[in-house]
C-alpha cells in the first residue's frame, strides 16, 4: 500500500488580493520547474492542511494550494460577502494567471472536487487533467443524503447529536435551522451550531466511526458552519444538477475518480453517475474506505492517482 509523501514545506508563499474584500493564502510546493497543479480542499470553508501537498511527488510536481475565499489563511475569515461559487472560479482563473500557467492537473477532494468540475467545464482548454476524490455534486439532493435522508439513517447515534439543541418541528429542515442559529445573535447558541455540524461530519468522515471534536480552534469551526451553511442554502450558487448536466465538456479531458465504497459523506453513486456522464476518466472503487482522504486506502488510491496522472501528462 502507498503513503502519503513526506512532509514538504513550501518554497514560496503568496498574498493575493482577488477583490475589495479578500485576499488569498496561495503556497507552492514541490519542483517549480515540474508539472502544475492545484489542489482544491473541500468544505466549503475547510481550508488546506499541510498533508494534501503529500499525495504527489515534489520532484515530478509544482504543487499549488489556496485557502478559498473566509477560510484558513485567507482574510477576512469567515466573510460571506462576496463569497460565490463564481467568485471561487474567478480566483482560480486569478491565481493561473498570477502564476504564469497557461494549463495545470487540478485535484478536487470533495466540495474541491465539484469545484474542480465546474472550471474544467467552463476553462476545459486549460485543463490537463483532473484527479477527484469523494464526489459532490452540489444538488440539492447531495445536501438532503447528508443531512436528513442518508448518513442519519447509518449514524442515528450521531444524528441524535446533531439535533439535540433543534426542537423536533424544525428537524425536518436541518439546512434552514442551522443557518437560522448560525446568522443569529446568540453567540452562544452559534458556537454549539458550529460544533454541532463539525461533530457531526467529523463523525461520520472515516471508514469506522468516530465522534469526535474536528477542531480546537474555535474561530475557525465558526468560519467553516458559517460558509458551509451559506453556500448550501444557496444551492452551491449553481443551477441544479449543472456539473452533470455539462459534462459533455469533459470529453477530452483525462481523469481519475477515487471513491470509498462506504463514504457516508457523498454516496458512491455520486462518482457513479459522474462516471456514465465522463467515461474517458478512470473510476476507481475504494473497497474499505469511507469519505476522509487521508485515510490510509484513500491515501493509496490518491498517490497511485498522482502518479498515473505524472506518467500521462509528461
Amino acid at each position: 500500500m502507498l503513503t502519503l509523501y513526506p512532509d514538504i514545506k513550501p518554497y514560496i508563499c503568496h498574498t493575493l488580493a482577488v477583490d475589495s474584500i479578500h485576499q488569498l493564502y496561495v503556497e507552492e510546493c514541490g519542483n517549480p520547474n515540474g508539472l502544475p497543479a492545484l489542489f482544491l480542499h473541500g468544505g466549503p470553508g475547510a481550508g488546506c492542511h499541510p498533508h494534501h501537498r503529500c499525495f504527489f511527488d515534489p520532484d515530478i510536481y509544482r504543487i499549488i494550494l489556496f485557502d478559498q475565499r473566509g477560510c484558513g489563511r485567507s482574510t477576512p475569515r469567515g466573510e460571506l460577502q462576496e463569497n460565490t461559487t463564481s467568485a471561487l472560479l474567478a480566483d482560480i482563473a486569478q491565481i493561473q494567471d498570477h502564476l504564469g500557467i497557461k494549463r495545470w492537473l487540478i485535484f478536487g477532494t470533495s466540495w474541491g472536487s465539484a469545484l474542480a468540475l465546474l472550471y474544467a467545464e467552463t476553462y476545459p482548454d486549460q485543463i490537463l487533467g483532473l484527479i477527484l476524490h469523494g464526489i459532490f455534486l452540489a444538488r440539492a439532493q447531495d445536501t438532503r443524503w447528508f443531512l436528513q435522508e442518508g448518513a442519519p439513517q447509518i449514524f442515528p447515534d450521531a444524528w441524535a447529536c446533531l439535533v439535540k439543541n433543534i426542537p423536533p418541528e424544525k428537524q425536518n429542515d436541518l439546512l434552514t435551522a442551522f443557518a437560522d442559529l448560525l446568522s443569529g445573535t446568540d453567540e452562544l447558541a452559534q458556537m454549539a451550531a458550529a460544533k454541532a455540524l463539525g461533530t457531526w461530519k467529523s463523525s461520520c468522515a472515516g471508514f469506522t466511526y468516530e465522534k469526535v471534536v474536528p477542531y480546537d480552534n474555535q474561530t475557525a469551526i465558526l468560519a467553516q458552519a458559517h460558509i458551509q451553511t451559506h453556500y448550501a442554502k444557496h444551492h452551491y450558487f449553481i443551477a441544479p444538477n449543472q456539473i452533470l448536466a455539462n459534462a459533455h465538456q469533459l470529453a477530452t479531458i483525462p481523469g481519475v475518480i477515487t471513491h470509498g465504497r462506504y463514504d457516508m459523506i457523498c454516496p458512491l453513486r455520486n462518482a457513479w453517475e459522474l462516471y456514465q456522464a465522463w467515461p474517458v476518466a478512470q473510476l476507481h472503487i475504494v473497497p474499505a474506505a469511507g469519505h476522509r482522504s487521508s485515510d490510509l486506502a484513500n491515501a493509496d488510491a490518491l498517490v497511485r492517482a498522482t502518479q498515473i496522472m505524472a506518467r500521462e501528462l509528461q
